[in-house]
C-alpha cells in the first residue's frame, strides 16, 4: 500500500489486512539497507492478532520513493510526519537495529504520537566496523556479506530456517543486494554518528527490549548500557539468537510482540 509523505510515496505492507481507524496501529522500522519485508513474519501476524499493522518502507528503501535520509533524527521526524499523516495515533512502534534508534529519537522528539516501543538488536551507541563501512561506500559486495556474516547466530549460519528449503544467510543477503547503491553506506554512517546523549531521560512511555545473546552488531553489553537510562523497560533475552531475530526466532518474536503491545 502506499501513502504520500514529502511529496513522496511511502511504501508500507499491512500483512494483508486493510489497515482500520477502530484498531490499535503498529508501525514497523527496519534496519540498514533493509525494507518492509524484513518484518514479513510479524506484519501479517499482528495484522490478524487485532492490530493495525504498518511495515513501512523508509525514503530510499523497498518501493518509498525519496532519497535515504542521512541522519537518525531526520528518519524519525519522517517516521513521525508519518504518523501523523495517517490519523490514527498514537502508535505502538517496533524498531530493529536502525531503525530501533530511528524509533527511540521519535519517542524522545515526538512523544505525542508514540505510546509504546519494543526495541531488537538495539544498544546506546551503534559503531559501524571500518571495514564494513569503507565496503558500503564503495558499493561493494563485501558490505552485504559481512553483514549477512555478523548479523546471524550460529545456528543461522548451518541451517535452521523456519521455512524448509531456504537459506537464511542467502535470503538476507539477496535483499540487502537490493539496495540502490548508497543505500547501505548512507544508513551505516548514520548508525556510526549517531550520539543520543540523554534521549532515554526523555522517554516517558513503556519499553520492550529484546536482546539476542549471539548479536555481534548491538552486542548485549551495548543493550545493557541502554537500558540502563530507561525507566519504563521489560528486557528480553533470546538465547543463541543473533542479530536478525525476527527472521532468526520468527515464533518467538511474535509472541514477545503479542505479550508487548496489548
Amino acid at each position: 500500500m502506499n501513502i504520500e509523505c514529502r511529496g513522496e510515496a511511502v511504501n508500507f505492507a499491512t500483512g494483508g489486512v486493510e489497515v482500520g481507524r477502530d484498531l490499535p496501529l503498529v508501525v514497523l522500522v527496519h534496519g540498514a539497507g533493509m525494507d518492509r519485508t524484513v518484518w514479513s513474519q510479524q506484519t501479517r501476524y499482528l495484522a490478524h492478532h487485532g492490530f493495525a499493522a504498518m511495515a513501512l518502507d523508509l525514503p530510499g528503501h523497498g518501493e518509498s520513493g525519496g532519497e535515504p535520509l542521512s541522519s537518525i533524527g531526520e528518519m524519525a521526524d519522517w517516521v513521525s510526519e508519518v504518523i501523523d499523516g495517517i490519523d490514527q495515533g498514537p502508535a505502538r512502534l517496533i524498531g530493529h537495529s536502525m531503525g530501533s534508534l530511528v524509533s527511540l529519537e521519535v519517542a524522545a522528539r515526538h512523544p505525542g504520537v508514540v505510546e509504546r516501543l519494543v526495541l531488537l538488536g538495539t544498544g546506546a551507541a551503534m559503531p559501524v566496523h571500518p571495514e564494513l563501512l569503507g565496503a558500503a561506500e564503495r558499493n561493494e559486495v563485501l558490505a552485504p556479506q559481512l553483514i549477512t556474516s555478523w548479523g546471524h547466530g550460529t545456528r543461522a549460519h548451518i541451517a535452521g530456517n523456519p521455512a524448509p528449503g531456504l537459506w537464511m544467510r542467502s535470503g538476507c543477503q539477496a535483499l540487502l543486494e537490493r539496495a540502490a547503491d548508497g543505500v547501505i553506506f548512507n544508513d551505516l554512517a548514520a548508525c556510526n554518528s549517531y550520539e543520543a546523549g540523554d534521549v532515554a531521560a526523555l522517554i516517558t512511555c513503556p519499553i520492550t527490549v529484546v536482546v539476542g545473546s549471539e548479536d555481534k552488531m548491538t552486542p548485549p553489553r551495548a543493550t545493557s548500557q541502554l537500558v540502563a537510562g530507561l525507566s519504563d523497560v521489560d528486557l528480553k533475552h533470546l538465547d543463541g539468537i543473533g542479530h536478525m531475530m525476527m527472521i532468526e526466532a520468527p515464533d518467538r518474536i511474535r509472541d514477545i510482540l503479542l505479550g508487548a503491545l496489548q
